[in-house]
């Protein structure tokens, strides 16, 4: 049983043509467009560190051994998840949450603008060990 008469799927064809025609640009200029990386907001708590992956769940964070959690997350550049057998080997400037036990449970591969961001918890002591009025003795 055929349903389909070739009027309606002649007309069906016009439809989509014209539909197509429309949707395409009536003239030959072109816009480029740079793309330029958004910034994500993080925890507050989120810590900065540089990851390198070796063998999933093993990893190292600044340079020390670690482990990630059961089930952690990895967001990519695009804020997509990430498996972590895909980067092994590579050093990735991060920024992560630990979980309860200390393992590192989400993780936020940082794209160039993010880099740049200062957190309050990077590279720099929260302490002072010696005195602002220290002097030396001669």
């Amino acid at each position: 049983m055929n349903r389909c008469t070739s009027h309606l799927a002649s007309t069906f064809l016009a439809l989509t043509a014209a539909a197509l025609m429309a949707a395409s640009p009536a003239s030959a200029e072109t816009t480029t467009t740079t793309f330029a990386p958004t910034v994500r907001h993080f925890p507050a708590a989120a810590l900065r560190g540089e990851l390198v992956v070796t063998t999933p769940p093993g990893i190292t964070l600044d340079g020390k051994a670690d482990s990630l959690s059961p089930g952690a997350r990895i967001h990519g550049l695009n804020n997509m998840l990430v498996l972590s057998g895909a980067l092994v080997n590579q050093t990735l400037t991060v920024n992560y949450l630990r979980e309860s036990a200390g393992q590192v449970h989400e993780v936020w591969i940082l794209n160039s603008e993010e880099i740049l961001e200062k957190r309050p918890n990077t590279k720099d002591s929260w302490f002072s060990w010696g005195s602002s009025t220290a002097t030396t003795t001669p």
